[in-house]
């Protein structure tokens, strides 16, 4: 195999791993958490899988990174960046990047503060507000995901003129 074809074999598993996980805490953990009981142990739980989750998460999405830049370098595909049918190439970098920032900055940064959200303030409602930002960020993976197979396959929006 050459390094390409491994680059984006590393590339689709490390997408499948992270995406899939993603998709497992939108439709699956968050909604069973937001019924249960106690929604302080349930967010004591979440807290636990999530730092758990996130350590696959971070290694997932670097490996998404190093591989996307390498296949692009390879192919000298940047010039994809300036042509809107390749719309799919600004979404995988717009996905990769929010995620990045998520699990590289913003929560480790908030693992450190001093102060955590009381117990008394974790609602069923927090559960449903933390699966809707996670929905959200589900779609627009699944979309980018959908544009960029039938994009890598041909299936570009024509630029025809009129």
């Amino acid at each position: 195999m050459d390094d390409f074809a491994f680059a984006r074999v590393l590339h689709v598993l490390s997408v499948v791993l992270w995406i899939g996980g993603v998709a497992m805490v939108t439709t699956v953990l968050l909604p069973v958490l937001k019924r249960m009981a106690s929604p302080a142990e349930a967010m004591a739980f979440f807290t636990d899988f999530r730092r758990r989750f996130a350590a696959q998460a971070r290694y997932t999405t670097l490996l998404v990174g190093l591989s996307g830049f390498y296949m692009t370098h390879v192919l000298d595909a940047w010039y994809r960046f300036t042509q809107w049918q390749y719309w799919w190439m600004h979404t995988m970098v717009l996905v990769w990047l929010l995620f990045t920032v998520m699990l590289f900055i913003v929560e480790p940064r908030a693992r450190r503060q001093p102060n955590p959200v009381p117990q008394k303030h974790i609602t069923a409602q927090t559960f449903a507000t933390i699966q809707r930002k996670h929905m959200t960020l589900l779609v627009l993976s699944l979309l980018t995901i959908a544009g960029a197979v039938a994009g890598s396959h041909g299936w570009l929006i024509s630029v025809g003129t009129s």
